[in-house]
């Protein structure tokens, strides 16, 4: 079984880790009720589009 020769340094780790953030998911104002919602996605408190 392979072993690494040296420690992965912190700024090596944090360049491999620097896509796994999370994104802010895109928030629409629905057009009958006026509640948050997806776009695209049918509105959870009044059911329309």
């Amino acid at each position: 079984m392979a072993t690494p020769k040296s420690k992965t340094s912190k700024a090596r780790t944090a360049q491999r880790r620097s896509h796994d953030a999370l994104s802010v998911m895109p928030v629409t104002v629905c057009k009958k009720c006026g509640e948050k919602k997806r776009p695209h996605h049918v509105c959870s408190a009044c059911g329309s589009k």
